[in-house]
């Protein structure tokens, strides 16, 4: 497994340089001159050129990238185009913001999603299964941003009993972790469900059926462990649509983590904020998924990593 872990972190390596060449790519072809951004309207086609030559601007973009990239491996992530400060600095205040908020949400993904999944698989065809699957597809089809909404005009305004904003106690993180978790908590309810049932009809359990166990040990110990492979692939997948819901997520609840971070460094083409914001994201989905493969091996013995 020490192998198989090494490999996989050799191979993030390639994965985070595709991504954030990409970006990097991206923002320097898309329309804006940073320069301009940074010194305003006012500002005369001298220092304007003197300012890209401060920024490195004037310089082609593979070597900007380079240079970028070089100084990121002495652990300097660059400084704020356009407000001046060391990015890192700001970004460790803001990460654990980010992460808090991510992890709230998916503990409410796993820990309403998957038992919901099992009963409505236990009960199939029956009104909780019925119930269950409607509330699915409504959360799956509501998108974050209208979750949100919708939470602060009920939940703060009207009944006056969780912040709308803000992230100053506990109970500021409780209406974004609930938004970024609707859509995540839908898709395991499903996916549970699903492979659940195809799992219940399977010759092993009507056999742990036949030889007189307790139903909540067949369905909890022989029906729903064969069935989490794919459930903790979704997980996974959760995690990544997590980290990228959380910038809409922090903007409508003016949250302080790196989502609403990069949205402002995005309109105004700060480069430093944006591929600090990318590398860190990608580094963070790239061992969740990792973890999610090493997971695999302790849910199902099948799994031989090692040969992977």
């Amino acid at each position: 497994m020490l192998k198989y872990t090494m490999k996989r972190m050799v191979l993030m390596i390639p994965v985070i340089l595709g991504i954030t060449f990409l970006v990097f790519l991206v923002l320097s072809i898309a329309p804006g001159d940073p320069a301009l951004l940074v010194l305003g309207g006012q500002a005369t086609a001298a220092e304007i050129e003197q300012k890209r030559q401060e920024l490195g601007l004037d310089q082609p973009v593979v070597v900007q990238y380079v240079k970028y990239m070089l100084g990121v491996l002495r652990g300097d992530f660059g400084t704020s185009w356009f407000q001046g400060f060391d990015v890192m600095e700001e970004f460790s205040h803001r990460i654990p913001y980010t992460l808090s908020l991510g992890f709230l949400a998916m503990m409410a993904a796993i820990i309403i999603g998957i038992p919901t999944g099992v009963i409505a698989a236990v009960r199939h065809n029956g009104m909780t299964d019925y119930v269950v699957t409607f509330l699915s597809l409504l959360l799956s089809s509501a998108p974050a941003f209208w979750l949100g909404m919708m939470y602060q005009l009920f939940f703060a305004l009207r009944l006056g009993v969780l912040p709308a904003s803000g992230a100053d106690s506990w109970k500021h993180f409780v209406l974004p972790a609930l938004s970024l978790a609707g859509g995540n908590l839908a898709s395991n309810s499903r996916v549970t469900r699903t492979w659940l049932l195809d799992v219940i009809r399977s010759d092993y359990v009507r056999t742990a059926r036949a030889k007189g166990n307790k139903e909540s040990t067949v369905i909890l110990k022989h029906a729903l462990r064969n069935s989490l492979l794919p459930v903790i692939t979704q997980i996974g997948v959760s995690f990544s649509i997590v980290m990228g819901g959380s910038v809409v997520t922090e903007t409508v609840y003016s949250f302080p983590g790196i989502g609403s971070y990069l949205i402002n460094a995005v309109k105004t083409k700060d480069i430093p904020i944006v591929m600090a914001c990318i590398i860190i994201i990608a580094v963070v989905v790239g061992i969740i998924n990792l973890v999610v493969d090493l997971t695999y091996a302790l849910v199902d013995p099948r799994v031989q990593l090692g040969d992977s």
